[in-house]
């Protein structure tokens, strides 16, 4: 699945221009950078309600497909820019993390990505 078809079959806003082509191989769910550095995947959607402009360069560093940000936070435009410069896209919703996490772990499931 990519990060456009994800966007398109959840309630979610596009924030940035990232690539959403890229090819979501797994989610990751996390509030702190350390652990995604630790643990995120490459090829993983990471969801989070952090909106600091560190989370791009995170994403960016582990490769991830994409950030999704919970819970209708705002997020800062320097972090909307510097995750646009790496190619990651950005997406927001009002859903909890919870939601947010299950409906992507049933569509991930459903195209058998893992």
């Amino acid at each position: 699945m990519t990060v456009r078809e994800l966007i398109d079959r959840l309630d979610m806003d596009m924030r940035n221009n990232g690539n959403t082509e890229a090819v979501i191989n797994g989610c990751y769910a996390s509030d702190m950078l350390s652990d995604v550095l630790a643990n995120g995947k490459e090829g993983n959607i990471w969801i989070t309600r952090q909106t600091h402009p560190n989370v791009a360069a995170v994403a960016a560093i582990k490769g991830l497909a994409g950030i999704i940000v919970t819970g209708g936070k705002q997020i800062d435009a320097e972090t909307l820019e510097k995750a646009e410069a790496e190619f990651i896209p950005v997406m927001s919703t009002s859903l909890q993390t919870y939601e947010m996490v299950g409906m992507v772990y049933n569509l991930l499931l459903k195209n058998e990505v893992r």
